[in-house]
């Protein structure tokens, strides 16, 4: 195996034995696998798309086949083995669609040579040999590898996030297309300029989608507003919902009303307790426990089921209580657990099961007691915009610091925490995704009455914090983005925050420091242009941080 497509990845080179994040060989080969079965799809649909007879039927298939390969997403072998299969009769009927459209407009067979994604064919017998024949290190070239790897990781982000917007019924046919066009192109000997361009799109792409996406949950859930969440618990048997699925949330609500199980958030479904739709819920409790990776203890002391969405579970430890009562659904999978089916078409998923286990079960113990307040999303600031830039302009909020982004195990993550505890007191601290769990929990005050924490939600409502960069551009009557008392301190984990970080990035922003360290996917050459390009930082030591985002560098 070879594997760098997150932060943990070992010696920030690679793992190459077993990952970081726990995953085995033969699993990642597969995921290796499964992407090469992706780009097969992708040649011909790119081709059909191009002779005018566009084929959507794989898009969902190709959102979801990116997304089962992020970082603790999908455990289960077997999973992947019937995608593969499922992959390669898609591409196949695609393969033979193509062949007849060619025909038909030039009236002669296609004879020129395809890649071996577009052509490859062996029985189920053969994936294991096949796979460690596709990975990352298939392609020779470093800085190739690494654009190639660029391209596919900021997909793989995208890619999950429209995914979550598909459920909810949104799509744009532009966001499919360049799925199917970026994933081509790593079958093909492009120029580097080529392969940069497409990285740089991605970023377009990714803005667009999380666009998309912020539509798709607020004209669905109603914009997320300021909101106290309990972190205590009840008296009532519970079950804890993890991931980013907010369609999973809203039906298990509907399906536990009035069956004395509370409803509790991890992780990153705690931005759930923003919506507007989901208060109405009374055993909708609040939220259990901390970040993605204190599952193992977390998850043993909450007693109930557990329901993962999306990515973010973490292999079991074996001494686990709580196997019998893990449950999977969507992209996530895990041997052992319960996996819920896909809902029906018109339907909705079925909880039963989860539910009934629920009821038998005690209620959870209680981690800590009080509150924290979160829900300040776009269009939440935006009516206290007016408050927001009295404040700027009277020095009483002398910078805004963009922390978001992802959290992790590693000790140098107590960089974040340190970061906003040190923070002048004239500073606000805006974030989305799990990273806010390093200080969340803080008592860090407020300017004026506006907290000096702004919590917008998940990693994809860091679209949320760009939108609020453009209004406050546009509200001080500045001609760039960077001008702005705005300095980004992001911390990254897994490909949705490549995808975050390239939105950024094809926003205009410049200036960004990221850590703990810089991806390992990115050559030396391939960084040196990013860090030159975009003026991209490491992260350093707090104090001198501080003093160079305070000074506005």
């Amino acid at each position: 195996m070879f594997c760098f497509q997150c932060q943990e990845t070992a010696k920030n080179t690679g793992c190459t034995v077993k990952g970081m994040c726990g995953k085995p060989e033969e699993t990642a080969n597969l995921q290796d696998l499964l992407i090469f079965v992706l780009r097969g799809i992708a040649v011909y649909g790119k081709e059909l798309k191009e002779m005018g007879q566009p084929d959507r039927s794989n898009d969902d298939f190709v959102l979801q086949g990116l997304f089962a390969t992020i970082t603790n997403a999908n455990w289960d072998d077997a999973r992947f083995k019937d995608l593969i299969q499922e992959g390669l009769k898609r591409r196949d009927l695609l393969k033979t669609k193509f062949l007849n459209a060619y025909k038909e407009k030039h009236g002669k067979d296609f004879m020129d040579a395809l890649p071996e994604a577009a052509t490859w064919n062996e029985p189920i017998s053969s994936f294991a040999e096949k796979a460690k024949t596709v990975g990352i290190l298939n392609t020779e070239n470093e800085d190739v590898r690494s654009l190639r790897e660029f391209l596919i990781i900021g997909l793989k982000g995208v890619a999950a996030y429209a995914e979550h917007a598909a459920v909810l019924g949104f799509r744009k046919p532009e966001i499919d297309d360049f799925m199917l066009e970026a994933l081509a192109s790593t079958t093909k000997d492009l120029s580097v300029d080529e392969m940069v361009a497409l990285v740089m799109k991605t970023g377009e792409i990714a803005v667009t989608t999380m666009a998309l996406l912020d539509e798709a949950n607020t004209s669905t859930y109603g914009h997320p507003e300021i909101t106290e969440v309990n972190i205590g618990v009840s008296s009532n048997p519970g079950i804890l919902i993890s991931g980013h699925d907010l369609k999973d949330m809203e039906e298990l609500l509907k399906q536990t009303e009035g069956t004395g199980v509370d409803i509790y958030t991890h992780g990153e479904m705690l931005p759930a307790n923003y919506y507007p739709a989901f208060k109405k819920y009374d055993h909708f409790v609040g939220n259990y426990g901390g970040s993605w990776w204190q599952q193992n203890t977390e998850f043993e002391d909450f007693n109930g089921p557990v329901l993962l969405t999306t990515n973010c579970l973490v292999p079991l430890k074996k001494n686990n209580t709580y196997l019998d009562r893990l449950y999977t659904t969507g992209v996530v999978g895990y041997e052992g657990a319960k996996h819920i089916a896909e809902r029906p078409e018109g339907g909705t998923k079925d909880f039963s099961k989860i539910i009934a286990q629920a009821k038998q079960c005690s209620p959870p113990t209680e981690l800590e007691k009080g509150s924290i307040v979160g829900g300040f999303a776009h269009h939440q600031v935006t009516a206290l915009a007016e408050k927001v830039v009295n404040a700027v302009k009277s020095g009483a909020i002398k910078r805004f610091v963009v922390m978001a982004g992802c959290d992790g195990r590693q000790r140098s993550r107590e960089y974040y925490t340190e970061v906003a505890q040190s923070l002048p007191k004239d500073t606000v601290i805006l974030t989305a995704g799990c990273a806010k769990y390093r200080y969340n929990k803080l008592d860090l005050g407020d300017i004026g009455g506006i907290p000096r924490v702004l919590d917008a939600g998940q990693c994809n409502d860091s679209y949320s914090l760009a939108v609020i960069a453009l209004k406050l551009k546009e509200i001080f009557e500045l001609e760039n983005i960077n001008d702005l008392p705005i300095s980004y301190d992001i911390a990254w984990y897994e490909q949705k925050a490549v995808a975050v970080l390239l939105a950024l990035l094809s926003l205009g922003v410049k200036g960004i420091r990221l850590g703990p360290t810089l991806p390992g996917f990115l050559s030396p050459n391939v960084a040196k242009v990013v860090i030159e390009k975009f003026n991209l930082k490491p992260i350093g030591t707090v104090q001198e941080d501080i003093m160079a985002m305070m000074a506005g560098n």
